[in-house]
C-alpha cells in the first residue's frame, strides 16, 4: 500500500472553515507497556483492537512510539520494517472499521522523526504529524517537525501533539483556532518514580488545556516501569471541554478506556474569541492561522 499526505489546498481550507461538527462520537485511548520488538508491539495493537470491537469506538489512540517502544535503539531502525508495520495498522483500520492514531518513529524525506500517524476507517493515510518540540534525548536521534497537526476523521477536525509538547500551549491553541475540536495526545512517560507519582490521578494540566480551548482532550500513555529505573504514570484519560475527566485509567496495568463525546460541546469558544479581541491582533491571527492550515495540508513525505 502506498500513501502520502497530499490534499487539495483550497478544499482543505474550506473544510477547516466549516462550522463545528455536532453529534456523538465514541473515542478510545490506550495505555500500554511496550514489547521489546516491533512484532511484539503490533501484537499488542491487535489485542486491543479485538477487545474494543464490541464497544465499536469511532477512533482509537495509541501511545507515543507504540510500534517500537520508546527505549528502542532508533539508530538501528529499519525503514521498511516500520513501513510494513504501518501498512498492517492501515489494514486493521479497514478490518475493524475504526479510525486509528498510532505513535511511531517514521522516515520522512530521509529524516527520522517521532510521529503520530492517523488512518481513517478505510485504512487511508490521513495525516502524519512529526513532534517539533523535542527533548534532549529525542534530539540525539530525531529531526523535529515543522507544522501543526490538523486533519479530519469522520468529518471531525482534529489535532495532535506528542508527549513533551503538552508544555507548549500554542501548538494546541493555534490548531483550535484553525478548527480542531478534539486533541489527541500520545505520550510515553519516562520519569523517575517520584516524578511519575506526582503526575498521577490526572494532576498534569490536561484538564486546563481542554477547558481553556473548549475542546475534548484524549490522552494515551505508557504505564508502569519502563526499564532503567524509569516509570510512566499511566493515567490515560478522556477530558471534556468543561475540564471534567470523563474516563481515567489507572497507573499500574495496561488498559483501554472509551467514552461517548458530544461534539456540539466542543465549541472552541475561547480560541474563536481570540480573533476578535484585542483588535490589534486580528489580522495577525488570521494570517498565522491561514499558514497553519496551509502547512498542515502540504506537509507530507510519508510513503507506505
Amino acid at each position: 500500500m502506498g500513501g502520502s499526505v497530499h490534499l487539495s489546498l483550497s478544499g482543505f481550507i474550506r473544510g477547516m472553515n466549516s462550522p463545528e461538527q455536532g453529534g456523538d462520537w465514541r473515542v478510545a485511548t490506550v495505555q500500554s507497556r511496550f514489547a521489546s520488538s516491533i512484532a511484539g508491539n503490533l501484537e499488542k495493537v491487535a489485542v486491543v483492537l479485538k477487545r474494543l470491537r464490541r464497544s465499536k469506538p469511532d477512533v482509537v489512540l495509541f501511545p507515543e512510539c507504540m510500534l517500537t517502544g520508546y527505549r528502542f535503539d532508533f539508530v538501528r531502525l529499519n525503514g521498511e520494517e516500520i513501513r510494513a508495520a504501518l501498512r498492517q495498522v492501515a489494514q486493521w483500520a479497514r478490518e475493524f472499521d475504526m479510525n486509528l492514531i498510532v505513535g511511531t518513529p517514521a522516515f520522512r524525506n530521509g529524516r527520522l522523526q517521532n510521529c503520530a500517524v492517523a488512518f481513517d476507517r478505510r485504512g487511508r493515510l490521513v495525516h502524519c504529524y512529526a513532534k517539533c518540540q523535542l527533548t534532549e534525548a529525542d534530539r540525539k536521534v530525531f529531526t523535529p517537525g515543522d507544522h501543526i497537526a490538523l486533519f479530519k476523521l469522520d468529518g471531525v477536525c482534529c489535532s495532535t501533539i506528542i508527549c513533551h509538547e503538552r508544555r507548549y500551549p500554542e501548538l494546541v491553541r493555534l490548531a483550535v483556532m484553525a478548527g480542531a475540536q478534539v486533541l489527541f495526545h500520545p505520550n510515553a512517560g519516562l520519569d523517575s518514580l517520584s516524578v511519575s507519582r506526582s503526575k498521577r490521578g490526572g494532576r498534569d494540566g490536561i484538564a486546563v488545556r481542554a477547558f481553556e480551548n473548549a475542546i475534548y482532550y484524549v490522552f494515551a500513555n505508557s504505564v508502569g516501569p519502563q526499564g532503567g529505573g524509569k516509570w510512566s504514570a499511566g493515567d490515560a484519560k478522556i477530558v471534556a471541554p468543561s475540564g471534567r475527566v470523563l474516563r481515567l485509567a489507572g497507573n499500574e496495568v495496561e488498559e483501554a478506556i472509551t467514552a461517548k463525546i458530544d461534539l456540539s460541546l466542543a465549541t472552541r469558544k475561547y480560541a474563536k474569541d481570540s480573533f476578535e479581541e484585542p483588535a490589534f491582533l486580528r489580522d495577525t491571527w488570521k494570517n498565522v492561522v491561514r499558514e497553519v492550515k496551509e502547512r498542515a495540508n502540504s506537509e507530507g513525505g510519508l510513503e507506505l
